[in-house]
């Protein structure tokens, strides 16, 4: 309801709170879970490069485990950085399709150091990518841990 209706409504029926007329529309699912934090979007460019033609989105816990890097996790542990590392969870991501015919959903492997403040070897982690529709009915890519599914 817009806001030209809830004040029509008020005027109407005095039972509407004011309340309802500060009320904001709730955003649809995907955009809320990247506005609250638990999906975190990819910048396009990036991910284009990558291969991807449509928006990538990670899910925070994946993105914490895989992709996040500090300066100080370079001082702790090897020097690394949050680009490099989203790179390679992207073209990791990608390299499951290349050349394969269209799926929806798979699992791709890849190494990286875990941010744990003093491993500096690389382990294999397994994510899970899905290409399914958006907020508009577009094609999206969501990439998860593989026990997030």
């Amino acid at each position: 309801m817009d806001s030209g209706n809830i004040l029509a409504r008020i005027e109407r029926d005095l039972s509407v709170s004011e309340d309802a007329m500060r009320s904001t529309p709730t955003l649809p699912p995907r955009a809320q879970a990247i506005a609250d934090g638990a999906l975190v979007a990819v910048e396009r460019g990036i991910a284009s490069e990558a291969g991807w033609k449509v928006p990538v989105a990670i899910t925070r816990a994946a993105w914490d485990d895989c992709v996040a890097w500090s300066d100080e996790d370079s001082d702790r542990q090897c020097p690394q950085d949050e680009t490099g590392r989203l790179w390679d969870v992207l073209w990791m991501t990608m390299a499951p399709i290349r050349g394969q015919r269209f799926r929806t959903e798979f699992y791709a492997e890849l190494y990286r150091v875990p941010r744990d403040g003093r491993s500096t070897a690389a382990e294999l982690v397994r994510l899970h990518c899905g290409i399914g529709p958006g907020d508009e009915g577009e094609a999206v890519i969501t990439i998860r841990q593989a026990d997030e599914v």
